[in-house]
């Protein structure tokens, strides 16, 4: 997710040696002055970053440690802003939370997004479809809520979106609702109609939180709008939308302190699950190339099921692993959202994300195929891979429409799987990982 700003300061850390001098400092300075104007950071807080680190790092004398203490030091205080971070509950449910921002900043798409978050953390959702000025808005959100299995609350016949939010404040207040989330209605540009229709609307909803989603793509801009918002309508987080397609990236990095409110969410790609809560402590270690493992763990808790896992474990370790275990760890790594993210949460593996570019579980041609494979097999054949002959993989190859050698390389590939899994699976299993994964480097697939 942040490819481009990670380079910027990993080729930095790169240019010092643990005991250096002014000029290699200088350098090193200048090198990350010039990627992070580049990756259009505002250039106030460019300037102030660099003199920070340049003045912590002297302080304690140069080298390549006092530098990433020094840089380490100076990001987080950019990050940090004082209020909430993450997504916090009220002391007396629900938590209303309302949406606000411009037209196409990808409000709508993103209430689905922490609709989702939310759900996968076990929360009962309510979203209102509170938008009534764009005439698709409330039909993308009966199409969302279908998608993600969360009740949408709207009343069809009414145009007053006050009427609504009250409407459905006393619903939520009557059912056993954790969240209420409120999609509430944008213009191209900020007006005065806007803004009235926005302080009615809270006055309605009175809600715990008002998060503003702003556009990643327009840079700068994002920071202008966001400020406005604080200002004329009073706003507690802001969330970073469409970050995949920003190749820059640098407003994530100035947003919060230019603000003055902090940044709680990115959405960094198209589905659902797209979603990843910003953390300053944990983005800083991703930045300088050190992963978020924390971030990741709790990606993985609300999916991966942990008497399941045991279970699967268990079954690894005696050699069980079946392609029933195998279609349900697909299912699970397609609720984590794309491969890219979630290998840019781990520790040295940020380069790595780069290469896989769009892959993801859902839409790779391999793993459909796979799917394919696995679908024309019995239930015994599914169970017990070891029944899969010559004349068994004929069968199969022909009910999902491939060739025999694609069903052997598969097969083969499933096999491997099972084997490094129940390696993994034993004492020494970190260690037997870090191993493959250095094999890896050697054979030329990019890591940081």
């Amino acid at each position: 997710m942040f490819d481009t700003l990670t380079s910027s300061f990993t080729a930095a850390i790169r240019k010092i040696r643990t005991f250096d001098d002014d000029k290699a400092l200088t350098k090193a300075l200048n090198e990350l002055k010039k990627s992070l104007l580049k990756a259009d950071v505002n250039h106030k807080v460019v300037k102030d970053l660099i003199a920070k680190v340049e003045v912590g790092t002297k302080e304690k004398g140069i080298g390549k440690d006092q530098f990433l203490e020094a840089m380490r030091t100076t990001l987080y205080e950019l990050l940090e802003v004082g209020g909430n971070k993450g997504f916090v509950f009220a002391a007396n449910p629900p938590t209303v939370i309302l949406m606000t921002g411009l037209q196409g900043s990808g409000k709508t798409t993103t209430t689905g997004k922490l609709a989702t978050y939310l759900k996968n953390k076990q929360k009962k959702v309510l979203i209102v479809a509170a938008d009534l000025q764009r005439l698709a808005a409330v039909e993308q959100l009966r199409q969302i809520t279908k998608q993600i299995e969360v009740e949408l609350f709207e009343e069809e016949n009414s145009s007053n979106p006050i009427e609504v939010v009250s409407s459905a404040i006393k619903y939520a207040n009557s059912g056993i609702y954790d969240v209420v989330l409120i999609d509430t209605a944008g213009r191209l540009a900020i007006d005065e109609e806007l803004m009235d229709e926005l302080k009615a609307v809270k006055k309605a909803a009175n809600p715990s939180e008002i998060f503003y989603v702003a556009d990643s793509m327009t840079g700068q801009d994002a920071v202008r709008t966001a400020t406005t918002f604080k200002e004329k309508i009073g706003i507690d987080g802001v969330i970073l939308s469409k970050y995949d397609g920003d190749s820059k990236g640098g407003v994530a990095l100035g947003l919060s302190s230019q603000v003055q409110v902090p940044l709680r969410f990115i959405g960094n790609g198209e589905k659902m699950q797209d979603l990843e809560v910003f953390m300053p402590d944990r983005i800083v270690n991703r930045l300088m190339g050190f992963g978020d493992i924390e971030g990741l763990a709790e990606k993985t808790a609300g999916i991966i099921d942990e008497k399941q896992a045991k279970k699967l474990t268990q079954k690894i370790k005696k050699g069980k692993f079946n392609f029933n275990d195998f279609l349900e760890q697909m299912e699970s790594m397609k609720k984590m959202g794309s491969m890219k993210s979630i290998l840019g949460m781990m520790p040295g593996m940020g380069n790595m994300s780069k290469a896989l570019k769009d892959f993801d579980m859902e839409n790779s041609d391999e793993l459909k195929n796979i799917k394919s494979m696995v679908s024309s097999m019995t239930k015994k054949e599914k169970e017990e891979p070891e029944l899969l002959n010559n004349s068994r993989k004929g069968r199969i190859a022909k009910g999902c429409g491939l060739e025999i050698v694609e069903i052997n390389r598969m097969i083969k590939q499933f096999k491997n799987a099972g084997k490094m899994a129940k390696r993994f699976s034993g004492k020494n299993g970190m260690k037997d990982l870090q191993a493959m994964m250095g094999q890896m480097g050697g054979a030329g697939i990019p890591h940081g």
